[in-house]
C-alpha cells in the first residue's frame, strides 16, 4: 500500500531575515495617504476659519456654532457682543462663529 501514500519529506527552510523594505514602503505610503486625505484638508479649513475670524467687524451678521444668529455690536480680542434681538445682546467667543451671512439676511428670518 505504499504506492498510494507518498513519503513526507521535510521542506527546505524559508528565507532567513527577509527584507524590511516592503514594510517601510507600505508604512510610508500609508502616511502619505493620511496626509493628503485627512491632515491637509483640516489645515485648509483651519486657515479659512482663521481668515473668517480676522474679517469680523462691527455690523457683520453672523451665525455661531450654537445656532445663534445676530449682528456684531462690539469686537474684542477673544469675545464678541452680538445683538440677537432688539435690545438683547450676548457675549460669545470669536472661535464659535461659523459663518458670516450677507447683510440683510437676519431681517428675512
Amino acid at each position: 500500500m505504499d504506492f498510494l501514500i507518498s513519503d513526507a519529506y521535510a521542506q527546505g527552510g524559508g528565507a532567513q531575515g527577509g527584507s524590511i523594505i516592503p514594510t517601510v514602503l507600505m508604512v510610508a505610503v500609508f502616511f502619505v495617504f493620511m496626509y493628503f486625505m485627512i491632515i491637509r484638508p483640516q489645515m485648509k479649513r483651519q486657515k479659512e476659519h482663521k481668515k473668517l475670524l480676522e474679517s469680523l467687524d462691527k455690523g457683520s451678521e453672523i451665525v455661531t456654532a450654537g445656532g445663534l444668529a445676530g449682528k456684531i455690536r462690539e469686537v474684542g480680542e477673544n469675545f464678541l457682543v452680538v445683538e440677537i434681538a432688539q435690545g438683547t445682546e450676548v457675549r460669545v467667543q470669536k472661535s464659535s462663529v461659523t459663518s458670516v451671512v450677507p447683510k440683510g439676511t437676519l431681517e428675512a428670518l
